[in-house]
């Protein structure tokens, strides 16, 4: 009986938290009036591709007017802070390494629309949108970016460590593929919890290629463990395109005895649908691969002009026929949602905040001098160590730089 009402209580605080999160992750963004009798409209998405699967998806998405104007408010949020990080590296104001995922702005956005904070979400180093729709905000991004301790992680981490562990979101992982064996480690927490959640571990075609994703599958089939592995197929490794680097570039089939599916990454309406089935059936049955089909528009990285190994015709050419914000757009106005101007001037208020945000994030404070020395030695009683207390000689810093440690 104690137990049982335990468990009960347990699941009505993770429901409050997930709500309180859900609140913050566009707590900055103006906010469409959500009725919650509002008219359900059903959408037709492109059909999915299935691997070891007798059923897929649903094909006829349910949505309403506050979900696809939200969905659009996101994704333009995403798009204007990734132009924006860019700028700032380019104006010299943002250092190190730096990778924009403008163009695949559905994936995050479509994902969240299926999962709550209570699921888990590793990321490779392309990791800013999925940041935002994990609760973060574009202030967090941008000081992040620029080293102040405003940022996700105090301004240590960089563009590829952002993380926000209360909501479930580990990274930001800049070594290829490493995190993958991690996110099996994440679901196989989860079951052993029993908390009926769900890992969701997202990485790159180039990543997919390594051996430790082919151990990280198998050993989550071995243990059936609640792991959805979702390949971001952008087509390009670097400057590799995925039919060149790979002998099998239908990485939805690449799990082998592990199902898969292949989804539309331009569809945030296709992603939701697909996310919602992968985390049933990982719950159910055990890990499922999900390929989501998109693009990116930016090189690999800040260095990588991203036109010598394609064309600029084949961007222009997916903006003009895949560009989820434009899709977001056309499904709201074929079914009159808003007018043309109420998007245009959505978009205005969405550029003057990022730029708010980023203003804010360049007021920010640098780490003070003292944290060179922290998260360095761990004490397993959970004491804090520094250099000094164990007994290491002091550091004498320049002059003018703070006193020696």
């Amino acid at each position: 009986m104690v137990p049982a009402l335990l468990h009960r209580l347990s699941r009505q605080l993770s429901c409050l938290r997930t709500l309180q999160g859900r609140c913050r992750t566009f707590a900055a963004l103006p906010q469409e009036a959500n009725d919650h009798e509002e008219e359900k409209i059903k959408v037709t998405v492109n059909p999915y591709k299935l691997h070891r699967l007798d059923k897929g998806p649903e094909t006829e998405v349910e949505t309403s007017k506050s979900e696809l104007l939200q969905m659009f408010r996101s994704m333009y949020t995403m798009r204007r802070m990734e132009l924006a990080a860019d700028l700032l590296y380019k104006q010299k104001l943002a250092r190190g390494f730096l990778h924009l995922a403008d163009g695949q702005e559905a994936v995050p956005v479509g994902m969240e629309a299926s999962l709550d904070f209570d699921d888990s979400i590793i990321q490779s180093y392309r990791d800013h949108c999925t940041f935002i729709g994990r609760g973060g905000t574009v202030k967090e991004v941008i000081a992040e970016l620029l080293g102040k301790v405003e940022g996700a992680a105090r301004g240590l981490g960089g563009s590829m460590h952002l993380y926000k562990r209360e909501h479930n979101f580990f990274g930001g992982e800049g070594i290829v593929g490493t995190h993958i064996p991690l996110g099996a480690g994440l679901a196989f927490a989860h079951k052993y919890k029993k908390d009926g959640h769900v890992a969701f571990t997202l990485y790159g075609d180039g990543a997919a290629n390594q051996g430790q994703a082919a151990e990280a599958y198998n050993m989550a089939a071995i243990w059936q463990l609640p792991c959805v592995f979702v390949i971001e197929n952008n087509h390009f490794g670097m400057g590799t395109a995925d039919t060149r680097a790979a002998k099998s570039a239908t990485y939805y089939t690449r799990g082998d005895y592990i199902p898969g599916v292949w989804v539309d990454g331009m569809d945030a309406l296709s992603v939701k649908s697909a996310t919602a089935f992968a985390k049933q059936y990982a719950l159910e049955n055990g890990p499922l691969m999900m390929e989501m089909d998109t693009y990116r528009y930016h090189g690999h990285s800040i260095s990588d002009p991203g036109s010598t190994y394609r064309t600029r015709d084949e961007i222009q050419g997916v903006r003009r026929a895949r560009d989820p914000i434009e899709h977001m757009r056309t499904l709201i106005l074929e079914h009159e949602f808003a007018e043309p101007g109420d998007l245009k001037r959505m978009e205005k208020e969405i550029k003057k905040d990022v730029q708010r945000q980023i203003d804010e994030a360049k007021e920010g404070k640098q780490p003070p001098i003292e944290d060179l020395w922290n998260n360095i030695y761990v004490d397993p009683l959970g004491a804090k160590m520094r250099p000094m207390e164990i007994g290491l000689p002091k550091i004498q810093l320049p002059k003018g730089s703070g006193s020696a440690l």
